[in-house]
């Protein structure tokens, strides 16, 4: 009911100053998705509308380019040769920033809708991402490594790309929906709306959305993470309690 009523003051307020640019109204569908031991993953419903400055949908409606991203983490990216028959790590690229979590989609593919210059501004797409890496290399290796990683991270379900992921209806209302894996990590995500028309983004907004454990998860992690040294203390002596435990029941067994 508050999230219907903010809403609604938002398209008031916007017809009221009398704004000379479209505006955006986004929403979500939850701004807290919460992981337990039966997260299988989530789907994020995001949604919202176009206001236009004269209350009439032009003849081409603009389009809408909806981005979610994960909270950015450094990562090794290890390429692996066969030496001797045997697969062993050869070379290695540091990344300073890296989305744990990127997906975008788009009413129509971001290629027709904007040039590379505009897409690499505003990181729309996969292959658009600034990935800052952690070491200066020789711009091949460069590329193969950052080619390698959004490789691995597009198998792993991390990164999506939906060219024709965003409904539009009447010019006014959008919503896309963005897949979350189940083996996503916790933080602050953002999801970014843009909308496009001409080969210019006319207007953007952003709503924060958290991810993170709870119940016994949350116990575990936190405990990880405020008392490291007792908690693996504790994570080896149950590993060798349970064993001890395995090898005294096998020996009773046989």
């Amino acid at each position: 009911m508050k999230r219907r009523l903010a809403t609604v003051l938002a398209l008031a307020a916007l017809f009221l100053t009398g704004a000379d640019k479209p505006t955006l109204v986004p929403d979500v569908s939850s701004r807290r998705v919460e992981i337990r031991y039966t997260f299988a993953g989530a789907e994020l419903l995001l949604f919202g509308a176009i206001v236009y400055p004269s209350g009439r949908v032009p003849r081409k409606p603009p389009d809408v380019v909806v981005v979610v991203k994960g909270p950015a983490e450094p990562i090794i990216v290890r390429e692996k040769q066969r030496i001797a028959g045997i697969w062993m790590n050869a070379d290695s690229s540091r990344f300073r920033s890296a989305p744990s979590f990127y997906a975008v989609a788009s009413s129509s593919p971001v290629s027709k809708l904007v040039d590379d210059r505009t897409a690499a501004i505003y990181e729309l797409g996969v292959r658009n991402l600034q990935l800052s890496p952690g070491t200066t290399a020789l711009p091949d290796r460069a590329r193969r490594f950052e080619a390698g990683l959004l490789d691995l991270r597009q198998r792993q379900g991390l990164y999506s790309e939906a060219d024709h992921g965003v409904e539009i209806t009447d010019g006014v209302l959008y919503r896309a929906t963005i897949n979350i894996p189940s083996q996503v990590p916790v933080g602050t995500y953002t999801a970014e709306t843009f909308l496009v028309a001409d080969g210019r983004v006319l207007a953007a907004a952003t709503r924060d959305i958290e991810i993170g454990k709870s119940g016994f998860e949350r116990f575990v992690a936190l405990a990880a993470r405020r008392h490291s040294a007792l908690y693996g203390l504790f994570a080896v002596l149950l590993s060798l309690a349970l064993g001890w435990s395995a090898a005294a029941i096998f020996r009773r067994r046989f």
